[in-house]
């Protein structure tokens, strides 16, 4: 089963791919972590010249052969991040957009308290305009993640740990597998 990943964040010792890599764990052929640095942003005038940017093109290839999207997003001024936004603006010009019909599974970390929720809601709600098949239940925010991951970003801590793994059941479950 091919499950691709995407990070909200794009640092080296980042705790949200952190969280992608322990679903790898649990995902019967692993995670795939997609990196989109090089993604410019969306111009409707560089798309109408040039097309759709080659990076942002080849992900939507490598989504559109998945069998399941997870994404791990951290939130950042209560909201996405701009560079995932902006790969998902990309990615949404194509059509048929890779996004619809995909079992898609979201999870986050953060420092504060409550974690990830308030972006989880407005990714879900990018995510639903462009039709993906979302994983309702659990929902994984990983709060004061600090303690929870170790220096190079991987996430250390059994309880979240479970519920990745619970994450992923769904997931692959959702995903026909």
């Amino acid at each position: 089963m091919k499950i691709i990943g995407l990070s909200g964040s794009l640092r080296k010792a980042s705790t949200n791919t952190g969280l992608l890599r322990a679903a790898g764990t649990f995902a019967p052929d692993g995670v795939e972590i997609m990196d989109y640095q090089d993604v410019p942003i969306y111009n409707g005038d560089d798309e109408a010249a040039s097309g759709i940017h080659a990076r942002a093109k080849e992900i939507a290839d490598a989504l559109q052969e998945a069998d399941a999207l997870i994404i791990a997003c951290p939130e950042y001024n209560f909201s996405l991040p701009g560079g995932l936004k902006n790969l998902i603006d990309w990615i949404s010009r194509i059509r048929p957009t890779p996004f619809a019909g995909k079992p898609t599974a979201i999870l986050g970390a953060a420092p504060g308290p409550i974690g990830t929720a308030r972006v989880q809601y407005d990714l879900r709600k990018v995510l639903s305009a462009l039709d993906a098949d979302l994983v309702g239940k659990p929902e994984v925010f990983v709060g004061l993640s600090g303690p929870r991951f170790d220096a190079n970003g991987d996430l250390t801590d059994e309880t979240s740990l479970e519920f990745v793994g619970k994450l992923v059941d769904a997931l692959v479950k959702k995903a026909g597998g």
